[in-house]
């Protein structure tokens, strides 16, 4: 072992929370939507943020919003915020973006996707069954949009 590997400080990460921060689920088309033929449109945006609570303790905030439209007509809503608290001791900047911007968000996910079939379910729709995300690229595309922004920016100053 090298001199500069024992004055690395050792890496630490927990788990310390998971819950439901906010949640909503809205079908104003009801009960009429429910007599009609169900050829949904479905919408997904998501988002995550982080941030610092205490000395490496950080939350994670994954916010989640699926609107469902047959035709012109929204049949439901479901915006819920699905959190967490996280503890990262021992990570380099970029090592700590990558884990609360992406890792965290990914273990959140399933927890997000469980609360939005139930509720739909509860709703009296079909269950709603989103897909995998992959969380590293999705870091990865937020990383190059900042360099691109950055460099725009330097670019607009210098003439």
């Amino acid at each position: 072992m090298t001199e500069e590997n024992k004055n690395d400080p050792e890496q630490v990460f927990e788990i310390q929370r998971v819950y439901l921060k906010d949640a909503s689920f809205e079908s104003p088309a009801s009960p009429a939507i429910f007599t009609r033929e169900f050829k949904p449109e479905t919408n997904v945006e998501l988002n995550a943020g982080n941030k610092k609570l205490a000395d490496n303790i950080y939350e994670v905030v994954l916010n989640i919003t699926v609107t469902v439209k047959v035709e012109e007509d929204v049949a439901y809503l479901v915006e819920i915020k699905q959190a967490g608290i996280f503890s990262a001791a021992g990570y380099k900047d970029e090592q700590l973006g990558h884990l609360l911007g992406s890792f965290c968000p990914n273990l959140l996910y399933p927890f997000a996707r469980e609360v939005i079939s139930d509720m739909v379910v509860k709703g009296g729709f079909p269950q709603m069954l989103l897909a995998p995300i992959n969380f590293d690229a999705l870091y990865n595309q937020h990383l190059q949009e900042q360099t691109k922004a950055r460099e725009q920016v330097d670019d607009a100053t210098k003439h």
